[in-house]
């Protein structure tokens, strides 16, 4: 027996030992388990809430909120630029119970009522109203006053590291963040621009027409914020306190929940901010609820909303709106010198002392925009390698003119440059583009000219689409243009060069009458003088050979030119022409090559289909052969003088 119980006792001795460590590995799991039910008891025991008035109740406040002893949540008190929260004192869980993750996407739905007011100091001015806000914290320790309504502040509006959805009931505008009035509701995310909004009111049930409301009526209205979160939409509903939730929500949008508290749990409930006028914002009645309608508030248990406001103090007005006066005169004098500045600069021109005595030739240059409608693109004429050329009606004459803009480089200085543009503007002649005037900017010299209808010869001659200019016309051309250079190389008391004689540099009237233009680059010297120029320009096809090698134009290059310019017209090619193997090819060699196999008529421009004087036009093409001679001083080149009356005055002489 004594061996036996020695034995029954040890077995048990041994039992205990055995399950000892069994009970011991499962106290982690019964702990978590515990905890767990009671945290899910927790959370369900403040998954809602009503507050039908705030007396005695458990609010977490700050900054200038506070509970009245009527029990009227008071987020602001009346002082100017102060801030107030007001939130339930622990979170409510967001995650749904099963999310394993507690964190991921899967959130709840909620609903919340409340009954809000606002009473200003004055009956149609206030300072930003309230909001009401799910959080992922109560710390809104940097968010800023006024129209920053405490959620927010300048540097990080907007910012997704806020977390927090709100609902703004609004009374001012706010251009910044772009309020559609002073009487809105919107729903804002992480940040004062709203996205969503529309003016404050409601849409009956019966009709469907909408009723504005007034948020500063000093009256207490209803609002709803509903979240559901199968389709992920946040609905806005308010209406006057006599009338049930209308069907129609005011707003709905669709806003990611999960993204914005960014947790299981978040915390929900007010904030408000004044600015310079006093105002106080309050809440009358709350209720909320996760996964269902909030509950319904009991109406006839409201604490009595004050509606009483005192009596404006004068002094308390000045200081209002003396601020505000003072502050839009600043704002309102440095507009008007800011559009000073900008019309200075706008209309900004280079004068100097030594423009006085050219003063009849010179433009303002504000004469010149408005002519040309602020050069705008619609009275471009057109683009030439010097500038653009646009067309105007001068303000005070109404007359037409062409108004061209060039950047001026010159090695003479700019003021015998403007001397040689007034002296041209003393030119007379009926085949001369009559020189107006000019202007200057910085970088920019504006030429004034008469204006010519029908453009410029160019388009006649290479443009498809264009009327065929007969051969009488050309020949007029030819003369008139000659006329204008034997004037400006004989005929004026200075010696004209063009230096860049060409069909797109010769006008054309009403009536088809050429007139030569474009003197930007034409330079005056004394008879009986060299010219000084060593400047190469003009364009290429031209360009009298003698220039490339001596950089000096003279009469007989214009005669070139102008030799060339013949050829162009009598032809209808330009002087400078690609093949059909891609190789440049001169009008020049082409006209002469047909000369030395005695089919010189042959050149002319074949859209005439022949309708043109042989004998007249085999003269031009030999005269303009002359005329672009290679050698200046060839005895077979005319003098610049026989070769223009040739053509100005006496056809019979070839």
């Amino acid at each position: 027996m004594h061996v036996n119980l020695s034995k029954t006792l040890d077995a048990r001795a041994m039992g205990q030992t055995d399950r000892k460590p069994i009970i011991m590995r499962h106290i982690p799991w019964l702990l978590f388990l515990t905890l767990h039910r009671l945290r899910l008891a927790a959370t369900a025991a403040v998954d809602q809430f009503t507050f039908d008035g705030f007396a005695g109740k458990n609010v977490t406040l700050d900054g200038t909120a506070a509970v009245t002893p009527n029990g009227l949540l008071m987020l602001t008190n009346g002082t100017t630029l102060l801030k107030g929260h007001a939130f339930y004192p622990s979170p409510l869980r967001f995650g749904r119970h099963d999310d394993a993750s507690s964190g991921g996407g899967a959130v709840r739905s909620f609903s919340a009522a409340y009954v809000f007011g606002i009473v200003s100091e004055y009956a149609d001015l206030s300072s930003p109203g309230l909001a009401f806000v799910v959080a992922k914290s109560t710390d809104f320790s940097t968010a800023l006053q006024s129209q920053y309504m405490g959620l927010a502040n300048a540097l990080n509006n907007g910012n997704a590291t806020n977390h927090f959805l709100a609902v703004e009931l609004d009374t001012i505008v706010n251009a910044e963040f772009g309020d559609m009035s002073n009487n809105h509701v919107g729903v804002n995310v992480n940040g004062l621009v709203s996205v969503v909004a529309d003016n404050a009111g409601y849409y009956e049930d019966g009709t469907g027409a909408f009723r504005n409301m007034s948020l500063l009526n000093r009256t207490a209205a209803q609002v709803w914020v509903d979240f559901d979160a199968r389709t992920s939409l946040v609905n806005v509903t308010m209406a006057p306190l006599e009338l049930p939730k209308p069907r129609k929500p005011l707003l709905s949008t669709a806003v990611n929940l999960s993204a914005i508290i960014e947790g299981p749990e978040a915390y929900v409930g007010f904030s408000s901010s004044t600015g310079v006028v006093a105002s106080r914002h309050y809440v009358l009645a709350w209720s909320f609820r996760m996964d269902g309608p909030a509950p319904p508030l009991n109406l006839s248990k409201l604490p009595a909303l004050p509606v009483t406001i005192p009596k404006p103090d004068p002094w308390k007005i000045l200081k209002i709106v003396l601020p505000i006066a003072s502050a839009a005169f600043v704002s309102a004098l440095a507009v008007v010198v800011l559009l000073i500045r900008r019309r200075r600069h706008k209309y900004a021109e280079l004068r100097e002392e030594w423009e006085v005595m050219f003063g009849p030739h010179r433009f303002s240059y504000k004469d010149l925009f408005h002519a040309t409608k602020g050069f705008c693109d619609e009275h471009l004429l057109g683009i030439g390698g010097f500038g653009r050329v646009y067309r105007g009606v001068l303000p005070v004459s109404r007359t037409e003119v062409a108004v061209k803009k060039v950047s001026h480089e010159s090695r003479q200085g700019m003021k015998e440059f403007v001397a040689e543009v007034v002296t041209i503007g003393q030119l007379r002649h009926r085949n001369l583009v009559q020189l107006l005037g000019y202007c200057r900017r910085k970088g920019e010299l504006l030429l004034v000219y008469d204006y010519m209808p029908s453009g410029s010869l160019d388009k006649f001659l290479h443009s498809e689409n264009s009327l065929v200019l007969s051969w009488n016309q050309r020949l007029r051309i030819i003369t008139g243009v000659a006329s204008s250079i034997l004037y400006l190389h004989e005929d004026w008391e200075q010696v004209v060069l063009h230096r860049d004689i060409k069909a797109s540099n010769v006008l054309l009237d009403a009536e088809m009458n050429a007139r030569l233009g474009d003197f930007g680059l034409a330079r005056l010297y004394d008879h009986g003088t060299d010219p000084h120029t060593t400047h190469v320009v003009g364009t290429m096809g031209y360009l009298a050979p003698e220039i490339g090698h001596t950089g000096r134009a003279s009469k007989a290059s214009d005669v070139f030119a102008f030799g060339v310019f013949v050829l162009e017209v009598s032809c209808g090619r330009r002087p400078v022409a690609q093949d059909e193997h891609g190789d440049h090819r001169l009008l020049l060699d082409w006209v002469l090559q047909h000369w030395r196999h005695g089919t010189i008529t042959d050149a002319v421009d074949p859209r005439l289909h022949g309708d043109f004087a042989v004998e007249e036009a085999n003269r031009v093409l030999k005269l303009s052969l002359l005329c672009s001679h290679p050698l200046p001083g060839s005895d077979a080149k005319p003098g610049v003088e026989v070769a223009l009356f040739v053509i100005c005055r006496s056809w019979q002489y070839l």
